[in-house]
């Protein structure tokens, strides 16, 4: 074989090689992956078919003020990516003609291992947790009637519904299916931490001394890799006169004053903190669990003696809970708002 034969046989295998893995690529199953440190997910789906073209429509519903009464408020307008899709450093957000609500607007990941929603668990499936924002009087004061008639009149969702399902067919539940797909693939499991449990990376002398400091004293709530546990606690907030936590729920005086374990993923990212918003700095938030607890008759056992901690603990314990922010997640382009 002369030299010149051997070069063509040489590019030929490597131009049908790239095209292989172009075509593999593009082939690959959309789907759901949980990552491998992670429990398995309460959500999967079921009849609610994942799929790219769910998702994107999806992701278009959820950045869209159509889904709000005056066309100026859309989910992500409270849930920005950049905050860890929390609102935008505020303690409370505003919703349709400048109307506040009363509870700060939550980080939104790892939705699909929430067993229920919002502070007080008023919400009990993810399939249905777009509810409660689009017809809350205070945020986009909308109804489902008139958000499916907006969405049939529009250029473009019918298509979009085409491809999502089949026909061109809107209803709520194709919305709100949609709009699940989109928000239980946003997953945040990049941070140090999960670099660290997968033997990518490793904790820095004063990141090991928070991580023992926090399975000391903050595990039992904030369960690893989650950290959470979902449940419902007083954790000693002084108490305000309109608020009433689960119990508004569940009308059970033993769950008066008691909020959602929040994740403590992304802490850099989603403040202020408490459910409502009340906390801005993460020194705020040790301060009060080392001297500011309120007694209460349903203040959470572990804490009546608050977590005393030295400022040297403090720090060590901020420096570790910064291996919880995932850059990786705020930056995802394949999340972010589409452009128009």
């Amino acid at each position: 074989m002369n030299k010149l034969a051997a070069i063509l046989l040489i590019s030929s295998l490597f131009v049908a090689s790239c095209s292989k893995d172009v075509s593999q690529e593009s082939s690959k199953p959309f789907g759901f992956e949980a990552p491998a440190h992670f429990p398995l997910p309460h959500y999967t789906f079921g009849e609610n078919k994942l799929t790219k073209d769910g998702f994107e429509l999806g992701r278009k519903l959820f950045f869209d003020p159509i889904l709000s009464r005056d066309n100026s408020i859309s989910c992500g307008s409270c849930h920005a990516q950049v905050h860890g899709f929390a609102d935008h450093g505020a303690a409370l957000s505003f919703g349709v003609d400048n109307l506040v609500g009363t509870r700060n607007s939550p980080g939104l990941f790892n939705l699909a291992w929430q067993t229920s929603f919002m502070w007080d668990g008023g919400v009990n499936h993810i399939e249905v947790f777009s509810v409660a924002p689009i017809t809350n009087p205070f945020e986009m004061d909308e109804s489902l009637t008139n958000v499916i008639e907006k969405l049939r009149n529009h250029h473009q969702y019918p298509d979009l519904f085409q491809k999502a399902f089949g026909t061109t067919e809107i209803n709520d539940q194709r919305m709100l299916y949609a709009l699940t797909q989109y928000m239980a693939m946003l997953i945040s499991a990049s941070a140090k931490y999960d670099k660290v449990q997968s033997g990518k990376a490793s904790f820095t002398l004063q990141e090991q001394k928070g991580y023992v400091i926090f399975k000391q004293n903050c595990s039992s709530c904030h369960q690893e890799p989650l950290f959470t546990d979902y449940s419902y606690r007083n954790n000693g907030l002084s108490p305000t006169d309109h608020e009433l936590g689960r119990m508004t729920i569940t009308q059970d005086e033993n769950d008066r004053n008691k909020f959602k374990v929040p994740s403590l993923r992304n802490l850099s990212f989603t403040y202020p903190y408490m459910h409502d918003g009340r906390l801005y700095l993460l020194d705020d938030v040790l301060q009060h669990y080392s001297n500011n607890i309120q007694a209460s008759s349903t203040l959470d056992p572990i804490l009546q003696n608050g977590i005393p901690l030295t400022m040297e603990e403090r720090e060590d314990l901020k420096s570790f809970l910064s291996t919880l922010n995932d850059y990786e997640f705020i930056s995802n382009h394949k999340i972010s708002e589409p452009k128009q």
